[in-house]
This record gives structure tokens, C-alpha cells and sequence, in this order.
């Protein structure tokens, strides 16, 4: 039979390129196409990375515009992650270890979600940005991009891609230090007083100095002091949200780190 013969199936005819198509469909259900996780995750961590740069800038002036903007990029991050746990469910063969697949993508997107609700209890409890914000938000930004870079390269080395994520690490531990001197500032009493107050001494004086206001019956002074209590809560909140932002970050490279060893 020639090669312009027609085939038979079922009393039809079927062309002979789509007969020629039958052997190639055949070896793709065998030995189905692997899925580029790398190059997922690398697209989900440039848009973590585009978040965190965003409320870097965002902690300079508390912009409303970069408040939304911070929003849409953590709703772009649900549908991402939505769109790669399903590549990762249809998927029967994976370059990587299932589960730290899965445990990335989960974990980069908590970065996105911690960006968001960071810049969301700020307008809760009307607080505004500050120089200690500012400085972990610019480390946060930071560690994003050595772990983009780090997935980055795990394809093509995987020894840049454990130097990225141990530089993840590194930024983690700064992001940890400013949080306590931030933590120390807070609670320091000279906080509390006013610029013509702040002066070298020791910290009986300085407890006693705050509660001066309280012997005299006044509220403006009562009120002064409550608020200054108040807002040190509230930026504590904020501080530690920061934190905890961080503390996802190294979990991430963590998980590169476990797919590096797996794949070397």
C-alpha cells in the first residue's frame, strides 16, 4: 500500500498524516512532556519580587497608589499559584521532587500575601511608615531578588543557585537584627518625651518624668500618654508582620536548597 493510501478505521478513512500522528501521540501519553517547573517558579518569584520592591517605595511615603498597587500584585499572585498547583496536579512526571514543588509555590506566595496584609494593617491601625519599616522592607526587596535569581539558575548552576539562596539566608538574619534595634527604639522611655526633653539621664528620671503628667489633672497630658502607648503596640504589629515576612522568605530558600541536593 502506497503512501497515499488511505487507512481504515471503523468503515472511515483517516489521511495518512493523520495516521502518522498516531504513533507520535501514542509516545507523548507513554512519556508525557515534563512541565518547566523551574521557569514557573521563576515567574512566581519575579512577581514577589516586584511586590516587595513596590513596598519598599511604599514605606518612603505611604502611597495610596502603591498600597493598591501592592493588592493587585498579591491577586495576580493567587491566580499564578492557582494556575501552577493545577499544572502540578495534571502532571505525571515532575523535574523535581513533588512535594517540594508544591511546598515552593506555596511559600513564594506567602511573600505576596505578607507584602498585602503588611501594607493592610498599616490602614487599620493608621500607622504610617518609618525609618525601621523602611530599612526591613529595602532587605526584604533585597532577598527576593537573590531568590529569583537563585531558581533562576537552577537549571543551568545549581552552585549560584545555593549561593542565592544562602544569600536569601543572609538577608533573613538582617531583617531578624533590624526587628530587635526597631523593638529597642519602641521601647526606649526617651520615645516618649518631647524634643526639649530628650536629654542624657538615667532611667529612674526617666519614669519619673513620665508620670509627671499623670499627678496633674489634665487630660491633655493623660491622653498624650495613652497615645504614645497605643501607637507603640500598633507599630510593634507591624514590625513583627515585616518579620514574619522574612521568616517565609528563608523558607523558601530552604526549599531551593533541599532541590539542590536532590539534584546534584
Amino acid at each position: 500500500m502506497g503512501s497515499e493510501d488511505p487507512i481504515l478505521k471503523h468503515g472511515e478513512t483517516i489521511s495518512t498524516s493523520v495516521a502518522s500522528s498516531l504513533p507520535r501521540r501514542l509516545f507523548e501519553r507513554v512519556f508525557p512532556k515534563v512541565p518547566d517547573f523551574q521557569s514557573l517558579l521563576t515567574l512566581q518569584c519575579a512577581l514577589a519580587t516586584e511586590s516587595l520592591r513596590t513596598l519598599s517605595v511604599f514605606m518612603q511615603s505611604g502611597s495610596d497608589d502603591l498600597a493598591r498597587e501592592i493588592r493587585r500584585l498579591e491577586h495576580d499572585g493567587d491566580k499564578l499559584k492557582a494556575q501552577h498547583i493545577g499544572v502540578l496536579n495534571q502532571s505525571f512526571a515532575t523535574p523535581y521532587d513533588r512535594e517540594d514543588i508544591y511546598r515552593s509555590i506555596m511559600t513564594i506566595d506567602e511573600c505576596l500575601n505578607y507584602a498585602k496584609t503588611t501594607v493592610r494593617e498599616m490602614e487599620i491601625l493608621n500607622v504610617g511608615p518609618d525609618r525601621n519599616m523602611l530599612e526591613m522592607a529595602e532587605r526584604l526587596y533585597e532577598g527576593a531578588k537573590a531568590l529569583e535569581a537563585g531558581f533562576a539558575a537552577l537549571k543551568s548552576d545549581l552552585i549560584e543557585a545555593d549561593v542565592q539562596a544562602r544569600h536569601v539566608l543572609k538577608t533573613e538574619r538582617l531583617v531578624e537584627k533590624a526587628y530587635r534595634r526597631a523593638i529597642a527604639d519602641l521601647f526606649d522611655p526617651k520615645r516618649y518625651m518631647r524634643d526639649d526633653e530628650r536629654r542624657d539621664i538615667n532611667t529612674q528620671e526617666q519614669v519619673a518624668l513620665l508620670l509627671v503628667p499623670m499627678e496633674e489633672i489634665k487630660f491633655a497630658p493623660v491622653a498624650r500618654s495613652v497615645s504614645f502607648v497605643m501607637d507603640t503596640f500598633k507599630r510593634r504589629e507591624v514590625y513583627r508582620h515585616l518579620s514574619n515576612t522574612s521568616d517565609h522568605m528563608a523558607a523558601a530558600a530552604g526549599i531551593l536548597r533541599d532541590i539542590i541536593v536532590k539534584d546534584s
